[in-house]
């Protein structure tokens, strides 16, 4: 998804409109509260970033996965969750959630399956979580923010 551009479109709305940073802070810890593991929303968000091509969001949960001493198969497989053994079976459902709802699909299926590992509560914070970070990917890849 090259485009030629060497500069941002634009300043990264989330910085530039007066309230929008606290807002998106605020809705991803409450994602956090729901008793769901830190370190595995990390992931979450690392592959709705991959999905997305967001290389800024890319760089950024890689970076808070490896200073979480996240072992380093778990981060470098995310994209290839299905076919590796260092997930299980409710992080599977997750990242299978997550992807649907990033194509905006979520078929009985998945969620049903989610749901056999996550409570109403976590798996309201998986939702939670998923379309903040589908909104940080859109915003940066729709300005073209650069990796700092």
């Amino acid at each position: 998804m090259k485009t030629g551009r060497t500069k941002m479109r634009i300043a990264n709305p989330i910085m530039s409109v007066p309230g929008a940073m606290k807002a998106l802070l605020d809705l991803s810890e409450a994602a956090g509260k729901t008793g769901l593991d830190g370190d595995y929303v990390e992931l979450i968000c690392l592959r709705v970033s991959i999905m997305n091509g967001c290389g800024t969001c890319i760089d950024y949960h890689t970076k808070l996965l490896r200073k979480a001493n996240v072992a380093d198969e778990k981060i470098y497989a995310v994209a290839g969750w299905r076919d590796v053994p260092y997930y299980t079976e409710a992080e599977k459902a997750g990242f299978a959630l997550a992807e649907e709802i990033t194509r905006v699909h979520v078929s009985d299926a998945v969620w049903d399956e989610a749901a056999k590992h996550y409570s109403e509560e976590e798996l309201a914070g998986l939702v939670i979580a998923i379309g903040a970070i589908n909104l940080w990917n859109r915003m940066n890849v729709a300005t073209q923010q650069k990796v700092a």
